[in-house]
Protein backbone atom coordinates (compact mmCIF):
# COMPACT_ATOMS: atom_id res chain seq x y z
CA UNK A 1 0.00 0.00 0.00
CA UNK A 2 3.18 2.32 0.67
CA UNK A 3 4.71 1.72 -2.09
CA UNK A 4 1.71 1.81 -4.55
CA UNK A 5 0.94 5.23 -2.57
CA UNK A 6 4.86 6.71 -3.12
CA UNK A 7 4.16 5.63 -6.69
CA UNK A 8 1.15 7.96 -7.08
CA UNK A 9 2.64 10.71 -5.20
CA UNK A 10 6.42 10.22 -7.27
CA UNK A 11 3.80 10.85 -10.85
CA UNK A 12 2.07 14.08 -9.22
CA UNK A 13 5.37 15.43 -8.84
CA UNK A 14 6.43 14.30 -12.64
CA UNK A 15 2.95 15.82 -13.87
CA UNK A 16 3.44 18.68 -12.04
CA UNK A 17 6.79 19.69 -12.96
CA UNK A 18 6.24 18.96 -16.33
CA UNK A 19 3.38 20.90 -16.84
CA UNK A 20 4.46 23.92 -15.41
CA UNK A 21 7.66 23.38 -16.49
CA UNK A 22 6.39 23.32 -20.31
CA UNK A 23 4.24 26.50 -19.43
CA UNK A 24 7.44 28.84 -17.87
CA UNK A 25 9.15 27.82 -21.17
CA UNK A 26 6.76 28.95 -23.45
CA UNK A 27 6.19 32.12 -21.81
CA UNK A 28 9.74 32.68 -21.44
CA UNK A 29 10.39 31.69 -24.53
CA UNK A 30 7.75 34.39 -25.79
CA UNK A 31 9.31 37.28 -23.44
CA UNK A 32 13.10 36.53 -25.15
CA UNK A 33 11.97 36.44 -28.55
CA UNK A 34 10.05 39.99 -27.92
CA UNK A 35 13.11 41.14 -26.08
CA UNK A 36 15.25 40.54 -29.25
CA UNK A 37 12.39 42.21 -31.63
CA UNK A 38 12.80 45.36 -29.36
CA UNK A 39 16.74 45.64 -29.17
CA UNK A 40 16.45 45.19 -33.13
CA UNK A 41 13.77 47.81 -33.46
CA UNK A 42 13.58 50.19 -30.56
CA UNK A 43 10.41 51.25 -31.44
CA UNK A 44 8.49 47.92 -31.46
CA UNK A 45 5.33 46.99 -29.55
CA UNK A 46 5.66 43.53 -28.06
CA UNK A 47 2.72 41.41 -28.21
CA UNK A 48 2.02 41.70 -24.21
CA UNK A 49 1.90 45.47 -24.62
CA UNK A 50 -1.64 46.05 -23.97
CA UNK A 51 -2.42 48.99 -22.13
CA UNK A 52 -0.55 51.23 -19.63
CA UNK A 53 -0.60 49.26 -17.19
CA UNK A 54 0.34 45.70 -19.01
CA UNK A 55 2.78 46.31 -20.70
CA UNK A 56 6.47 44.24 -21.06
CA UNK A 57 7.78 46.34 -23.51
CA UNK A 58 8.27 48.97 -20.57
CA UNK A 59 8.97 46.35 -18.02
CA UNK A 60 11.71 44.80 -20.85
CA UNK A 61 13.80 48.66 -20.77
CA UNK A 62 14.47 48.52 -17.28
CA UNK A 63 17.64 47.19 -15.75
CA UNK A 64 15.74 44.90 -13.66
CA UNK A 65 14.73 43.22 -16.96
CA UNK A 66 18.90 42.12 -17.32
CA UNK A 67 19.80 41.48 -13.77
CA UNK A 68 23.04 39.41 -14.61
CA UNK A 69 24.10 41.52 -17.48
CA UNK A 70 21.59 39.16 -20.27
CA UNK A 71 17.60 38.91 -20.32
CA UNK A 72 16.04 37.55 -17.40
CA UNK A 73 13.80 35.28 -19.35
CA UNK A 74 17.18 33.43 -20.76
CA UNK A 75 16.98 31.84 -17.14
CA UNK A 76 13.34 31.37 -17.57
CA UNK A 77 13.75 29.21 -20.85
CA UNK A 78 16.94 27.03 -19.44
CA UNK A 79 15.45 26.50 -15.99
CA UNK A 80 11.61 25.88 -17.11
CA UNK A 81 13.81 23.29 -19.46
CA UNK A 82 15.46 21.86 -17.17
CA UNK A 83 12.10 21.31 -14.41
CA UNK A 84 9.85 20.11 -17.89
CA UNK A 85 12.54 17.04 -18.33
CA UNK A 86 13.25 16.39 -15.08
CA UNK A 87 8.76 16.06 -15.01
CA UNK A 88 8.63 14.31 -17.99
CA UNK A 89 11.35 11.58 -16.78
CA UNK A 90 9.58 10.93 -13.73
CA UNK A 91 6.26 10.32 -15.36
CA UNK A 92 8.58 8.14 -17.72
CA UNK A 93 9.85 5.83 -14.97
CA UNK A 94 12.71 7.70 -13.43
CA UNK A 95 14.09 7.54 -9.97
CA UNK A 96 16.82 10.13 -8.89
CA UNK A 97 18.85 10.20 -5.78
CA UNK A 98 18.29 12.53 -3.01
CA UNK A 99 21.26 14.54 -3.77
CA UNK A 100 19.36 15.31 -7.24
CA UNK A 101 16.52 16.40 -5.55
CA UNK A 102 18.22 18.41 -3.18
CA UNK A 103 19.96 20.19 -6.43
CA UNK A 104 16.51 20.98 -7.75
CA UNK A 105 15.42 22.38 -4.43
CA UNK A 106 18.41 24.75 -4.36
CA UNK A 107 16.78 25.66 -8.00
CA UNK A 108 13.38 26.34 -6.84
CA UNK A 109 14.44 28.56 -4.12
CA UNK A 110 16.52 30.25 -6.32
CA UNK A 111 13.69 30.47 -8.47
CA UNK A 112 10.77 31.76 -6.13
CA UNK A 113 13.23 34.30 -4.52
CA UNK A 114 14.29 35.43 -7.88
CA UNK A 115 10.45 35.69 -8.71
CA UNK A 116 9.26 37.48 -5.78
CA UNK A 117 12.28 39.85 -6.36
CA UNK A 118 11.09 40.97 -9.71
CA UNK A 119 7.23 40.70 -8.08
CA UNK A 120 8.43 43.53 -6.37
CA UNK A 121 9.90 45.37 -8.72
CA UNK A 122 7.40 44.86 -11.19
CA UNK A 123 4.68 46.32 -8.62
CA UNK A 124 6.26 49.18 -6.54
CA UNK A 125 9.34 50.64 -8.28
CA UNK A 126 8.64 49.55 -12.07
CA UNK A 127 4.74 50.36 -11.87
CA UNK A 128 3.77 48.13 -14.26
CA UNK A 129 2.74 44.26 -14.57
CA UNK A 130 4.15 42.21 -17.55
CA UNK A 131 1.59 39.47 -18.58
CA UNK A 132 4.18 36.82 -19.43
CA UNK A 133 6.10 37.56 -16.43
CA UNK A 134 2.92 36.83 -14.65
CA UNK A 135 3.02 33.28 -16.44
CA UNK A 136 6.55 32.89 -15.04
CA UNK A 137 5.19 33.94 -11.65
CA UNK A 138 2.36 31.70 -11.58
CA UNK A 139 4.11 28.47 -12.43
CA UNK A 140 7.11 29.25 -10.77
CA UNK A 141 5.18 29.21 -6.75
CA UNK A 142 3.60 25.24 -7.79
CA UNK A 143 7.07 24.28 -8.53
CA UNK A 144 8.69 25.46 -5.32
CA UNK A 145 6.31 24.18 -3.36
CA UNK A 146 5.63 20.85 -4.55
CA UNK A 147 9.52 20.14 -4.43
CA UNK A 148 9.32 21.27 -1.54
CA UNK A 149 6.62 18.94 0.17
CA UNK A 150 7.71 16.14 -2.07
CA UNK A 151 11.44 16.11 -0.30
CA UNK A 152 10.00 16.72 3.10
CA UNK A 153 7.51 13.87 2.33
CA UNK A 154 10.45 11.30 1.16
CA UNK A 155 12.94 12.54 3.61
CA UNK A 156 15.25 14.11 0.97
CA UNK A 157 14.85 17.12 3.47
CA UNK A 158 15.02 16.36 7.27
CA UNK A 159 12.35 18.04 9.32
CA UNK A 160 12.88 18.99 12.91
CA UNK A 161 10.94 17.51 15.43
CA UNK A 162 9.07 20.74 16.41
CA UNK A 163 8.01 21.50 13.08
CA UNK A 164 6.83 18.31 11.93
CA UNK A 165 3.03 19.05 12.81
CA UNK A 166 3.88 22.06 10.21
CA UNK A 167 4.99 19.73 7.80
CA UNK A 168 1.94 17.33 8.48
CA UNK A 169 -0.36 20.59 7.75
CA UNK A 170 0.96 21.63 5.08
CA UNK A 171 1.15 18.49 3.48
CA UNK A 172 -2.78 18.22 3.78
CA UNK A 173 -3.30 21.53 2.53
CA UNK A 174 -0.39 22.05 -0.49
CA UNK A 175 -4.05 23.45 -2.59
CA UNK A 176 -4.86 25.61 0.19
CA UNK A 177 -1.34 26.96 0.14
CA UNK A 178 -1.12 27.50 -3.59
CA UNK A 179 -4.08 29.38 -3.39
CA UNK A 180 -4.05 32.03 -1.01
CA UNK A 181 -0.43 32.58 -1.92
CA UNK A 182 -2.18 33.46 -5.90
CA UNK A 183 -4.71 35.64 -3.54
CA UNK A 184 -2.02 37.20 -1.73
CA UNK A 185 -0.43 38.38 -4.77
CA UNK A 186 -3.51 39.15 -6.66
CA UNK A 187 -4.53 41.38 -3.51
CA UNK A 188 -1.13 43.25 -3.71
CA UNK A 189 -1.80 43.90 -7.12
CA UNK A 190 -5.48 45.22 -6.95
CA UNK A 191 -4.74 47.36 -4.18
CA UNK A 192 -1.28 49.27 -5.39
CA UNK A 193 -2.86 49.61 -8.71
CA UNK A 194 -6.40 49.86 -7.69
CA UNK A 195 -6.13 53.65 -9.32
CA UNK A 196 -6.11 51.72 -12.93
CA UNK A 197 -8.64 49.24 -12.07
CA UNK A 198 -11.61 51.39 -11.18
CA UNK A 199 -11.41 52.87 -14.35
CA UNK A 200 -12.02 49.96 -16.13
CA UNK A 201 -15.63 49.10 -13.94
Amino acid sequence: MNKVKKMTLNQSIGYILAICGIIGFFAAFILTVEKIELIKNPSYVPSCSISPLLSCGSVMKTPEASVFGFANSLIGVMGFTVVATIGMAIIAGAKFKRWFWLGLQVGTIFGIGFVHWLIYQSVFDIGKLCPYCIVVWSVMIPIFVYTTLYNLRFGNITVPAKLKSVNAFAQRHHGDIVIVWYLIIIGIILNHFWFYWKTLL
